[in-house]
């Protein structure tokens, strides 16, 4: 499985950005995905996780509120809407595939990242 996150860029404090990834060369609709973020120096962290059907999601508090995942299953593509960003939240952002389960610890593939800058 082939996952190609898009959607990153620059954005002023309290902007939002919708964050997409593309899956390919696999059963897209069988597996949960995640989004996770990074910073240079630090460990990478949950974001958070939607169902193979899209019927659950599952945030880390750090964005519960002001993040939200879809997925199309139609498009292969899972979603990342952040809202109310903060300064905080710049980071490299990934996604990731899981086979069986969801949540933060199950994935199996994982997408090259994308950087979101948040500007105070």
């Amino acid at each position: 499985v082939q996952l190609q996150a898009s959607g990153g860029g620059l954005v002023q404090a309290g902007g939002s950005l919708r964050l997409s990834c593309r899956a390919s060369g696999g059963t897209f609709s069988s597996y949960s995905m995640g989004w996770f973020r990074q910073v240079p120096g630090k460990d990478r962290e949950f974001v958070g996780a939607i169902s193979w059907s899209g019927g659950s999601t599952f945030y880390a508090d750090s964005v519960k509120g002001r993040f939200a995942i879809s997925r199309d299953n139609a498009k292969n593509t899972v979603y990342l809407q952040m809202n109310s960003l903060k300064p905080e939240d710049t980071a490299v952002y990934y996604c990731a595939a899981a086979r069986t389960g969801w949540g933060p610890n199950v994935y199996d593939y994982w997408g090259q990242g994308t950087q979101v800058t948040v500007s105070s």
